[in-house]
């Protein structure tokens, strides 16, 4: 039974292709499209019934808010963006690519980083960038990545020309290597103004980085985690989650991170997608939404709840899941009431103090790290004692939906193309080529 309509792409050429949202006989939801010259593709996109479905989209903030500067419209999504003015969010995390240089050879990898000639961003093309997004709707909040951010000494350098430039929340996405064994470096990015560590994390057992990252680093994950507490450096646990390799973890690796709160803000699961350096085969039964939320439920004893957790706000409710937490003096925890504004909101601005005080552990209205006022206390005590459980479902060439790639509001800033949907930037077809990542 057909329950709706979109335009994809065919994954060996990436030509656009209209496509098809069907019930299945399994009762499940596919993706089904023909490409004229490579036959049918069919991808489940949500492992449950179309009730469930429909009711995760219930109260869609779905507005439409035109990007600022939005550039012409001459091939259409997914060619033009930049973002063009076809795309109805105006942005929120920017990732800033600083290198493409790794101290990881990771089998699984969307950058396919150290694949090409080692290349860092000059600091004035950085300058350049940061201008660029000021231009397009800045401050946005900043996403340092790579390839591996700490593969460079000036990051301090790179934080106080993105402070000049009028940028304030600064997310470090790390694999965690340097962090665990160079002694004061977290420290340094504190002192330096990293906001939050976004850490590699997925798992509690070396087979699990065997097979997703190519060597043993539980003990160094762990290392890291420790050097960033000392620093007062928070950190959010980022497990990419592959069927068959880590997929029965979640439960631990989220009570490992409630024993760490509050200095391990939350987990932001990342179910894999299939595109850049991909080492693994994908599946016909795909990780999505449902799926992940009832193994969250079952692994956790039903600490966590399905119902506990919703769709997104600004982004297509179908691109991500989300629930907060307050965590008892009783080490117990209580799902907070779940809202659209929870999630993200149509309005860039607020998804941005949203993101930056979710993360950061600091209160909007708290100036510097100590309360001014008793409110500014309990303020600060509640985000503080908040624990937030998060996800992003990846779009790949098989199940790329250009109504939610329109509703993106993580981008890639590019000198070249400006600011790109995080999924059109890495998208791939079957043999690695790439439509925007050089």
């Amino acid at each position: 039974m057909e329950i709706g309509k979109t335009m994809s792409v065919c994954p060996v050429c990436l030509a656009k292709i209209p496509a098809k949202k069907v019930v299945g006989e399994d009762g499940n939801i596919y993706m089904e499209k023909r490409c004229g010259e490579h036959g049918s593709f069919r991808t489940l996109i949500w492992e449950g019934d179309l009730e469930s479905y429909i009711a995760w989209a219930a109260g869609d903030a779905n507005g439409i808010v035109t990007p600022v500067r939005a550039q012409p419209v001459e091939k259409g999504c997914p060619y033009d963006c930049g973002l063009c003015q076809s795309h109805e969010r105006d942005g929120c995390c920017v990732l800033l690519e600083l290198t493409n240089r790794c101290n990881l050879k990771c089998p699984v990898c969307f950058a396919s980083a150290g694949d090409q000639k080692p290349h860092d961003l000059s600091l004035e093309e950085i300058g350049r960038q940061y201008d660029l997004l000021m231009e397009r709707g800045g401050p946005f909040n900043i996403q340092l990545s790579g390839g591996e951010p700490t593969m460079r000494d000036d990051l301090d350098k790179i934080i106080a020309l993105g402070r000049e430039k009028g940028f304030s929340f600064f997310q470090l996405n790390t694999n965690g290597v340097r962090l665990a064994r160079e002694e004061g470096y977290a420290e340094h990015l504190k002192q330096a103004g990293v906001s939050v560590a976004f850490l590699q994390f997925d798992g509690l057992d070396d087979e699990i980085y065997r097979t997703l990252r190519g060597a043993d680093l539980l003990e160094t994950k762990l290392r890291a985690i420790d050097n960033c507490e000392s620093a007062g450096l928070p950190v959010v646990l980022v497990p990419t989650v592959a069927p068959g390799v880590n997929d029965h973890a979640l439960g631990d690796i989220l009570k490992f991170a409630l024993s760490r709160a509050p200095h391990v803000r939350g987990v932001h699961i990342q179910p894999i997608s299939y595109f850049g350096r991909c080492g693994l085969e994908a599946p016909e039964i795909r990780l999505t939404i449902p799926a992940v939320l009832r193994r969250i439920e079952a692994q956790t004893e039903g600490l966590m709840k399905v119902t506990d957790f919703g769709g997104g706000g600004a982004e297509s409710p179908y691109c991500s899941f989300h629930a907060s937490f307050m965590r008892r003096k009783d080490c117990s925890i209580k799902a907070l009431p779940r809202r659209r504004s929870q999630c993200c909101c149509v309005k860039s601005s607020e998804a941005r103090d949203f993101v930056s005080q979710q993360w950061s552990g600091k209160a909007a209205g708290c100036d510097g790290d100590e309360a001014t006022s008793s409110l500014d206390a309990f303020l600060q005590q509640t985000v503080e004692n908040t624990f937030t459980v998060s996800g992003m479902v990846f779009q790949d060439a098989y199940n790329l939906d250009l109504d939610r790639l329109r509703r993106c509001y993580i981008c890639e800033v590019d000198s070249g193309y400006g600011m790109v949907p995080f999924c059109a930037y890495n998208l791939t077809d079957i043999h690695g080529r790439a439509l925007y990542r050089k």
